[in-house]
Protein backbone atom coordinates (compact mmCIF):
# COMPACT_ATOMS: atom_id res chain seq x y z
CA UNK A 1 0.00 0.00 0.00
CA UNK A 2 1.24 3.23 -0.94
CA UNK A 3 1.98 6.07 1.32
CA UNK A 4 0.38 9.32 2.44
CA UNK A 5 2.41 11.65 0.10
CA UNK A 6 1.11 8.79 -2.88
CA UNK A 7 -2.18 9.20 -2.24
CA UNK A 8 -2.23 13.19 -1.63
CA UNK A 9 -0.61 13.30 -5.17
CA UNK A 10 -2.68 11.02 -6.92
CA UNK A 11 -5.41 13.06 -5.47
CA UNK A 12 -3.89 16.49 -6.84
CA UNK A 13 -3.37 14.77 -10.35
CA UNK A 14 -7.38 13.38 -10.37
CA UNK A 15 -8.24 16.84 -8.98
CA UNK A 16 -6.07 19.23 -11.72
CA UNK A 17 -7.33 16.85 -14.54
CA UNK A 18 -11.22 17.32 -13.46
CA UNK A 19 -10.93 20.84 -13.07
CA UNK A 20 -8.59 21.35 -15.79
CA UNK A 21 -9.35 25.33 -15.87
CA UNK A 22 -7.17 25.76 -13.15
CA UNK A 23 -9.73 25.86 -10.50
CA UNK A 24 -8.35 25.05 -6.85
CA UNK A 25 -9.80 22.53 -4.48
CA UNK A 26 -9.92 24.34 -1.04
CA UNK A 27 -12.35 22.20 0.65
CA UNK A 28 -14.98 19.92 0.22
CA UNK A 29 -17.67 22.72 -1.04
CA UNK A 30 -15.03 23.72 -3.81
CA UNK A 31 -14.78 20.13 -5.05
CA UNK A 32 -18.36 19.50 -4.86
CA UNK A 33 -18.63 22.28 -6.99
CA UNK A 34 -16.01 21.21 -9.63
CA UNK A 35 -18.00 17.21 -9.61
CA UNK A 36 -21.53 19.08 -10.31
CA UNK A 37 -19.61 20.97 -13.06
CA UNK A 38 -18.25 17.74 -13.95
CA UNK A 39 -21.49 15.52 -13.97
CA UNK A 40 -23.71 18.26 -15.38
CA UNK A 41 -21.55 18.13 -18.75
CA UNK A 42 -20.93 14.63 -18.64
CA UNK A 43 -24.92 13.62 -18.49
CA UNK A 44 -25.83 16.39 -20.65
CA UNK A 45 -23.34 16.90 -23.49
CA UNK A 46 -20.30 14.16 -22.83
CA UNK A 47 -21.19 11.76 -26.15
CA UNK A 48 -21.08 8.09 -25.61
CA UNK A 49 -20.10 5.45 -28.02
CA UNK A 50 -22.73 2.87 -26.29
CA UNK A 51 -25.57 5.45 -27.42
CA UNK A 52 -24.71 6.09 -30.64
CA UNK A 53 -22.48 9.36 -29.89
CA UNK A 54 -25.49 10.83 -28.25
CA UNK A 55 -25.31 11.88 -24.39
CA UNK A 56 -27.21 10.01 -21.64
CA UNK A 57 -29.84 12.97 -21.60
CA UNK A 58 -30.56 12.83 -24.58
CA UNK A 59 -30.95 15.87 -27.28
CA UNK A 60 -32.56 16.70 -30.44
CA UNK A 61 -30.57 16.62 -33.35
CA UNK A 62 -30.15 20.59 -34.48
CA UNK A 63 -30.99 21.20 -38.13
CA UNK A 64 -29.08 24.06 -40.24
CA UNK A 65 -32.37 25.77 -40.39
CA UNK A 66 -32.39 26.96 -36.53
CA UNK A 67 -28.99 29.44 -37.28
CA UNK A 68 -25.20 29.61 -36.51
CA UNK A 69 -23.22 27.09 -34.53
CA UNK A 70 -22.38 28.19 -31.05
CA UNK A 71 -19.37 27.26 -28.43
CA UNK A 72 -20.90 26.67 -24.95
CA UNK A 73 -17.70 26.08 -22.14
CA UNK A 74 -18.76 23.77 -19.54
CA UNK A 75 -16.21 22.51 -16.59
CA UNK A 76 -14.99 26.30 -16.74
CA UNK A 77 -13.81 26.33 -20.22
CA UNK A 78 -11.84 22.72 -20.46
CA UNK A 79 -14.97 21.17 -22.41
CA UNK A 80 -17.32 22.27 -24.93
CA UNK A 81 -20.72 21.64 -26.25
CA UNK A 82 -21.93 23.22 -29.44
CA UNK A 83 -25.52 24.42 -30.55
CA UNK A 84 -27.42 25.95 -32.89
CA UNK A 85 -28.64 29.99 -31.78
CA UNK A 86 -30.61 31.89 -34.54
CA UNK A 87 -28.48 34.71 -35.16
Amino acid sequence: MGSTTDSWRIAETWSTGLSGDGSIIFNESSLRRILKRYVEYYEQSRTHLALEKDAPESRAIQRPELGTVIELPQVGGLHHRYERRAA
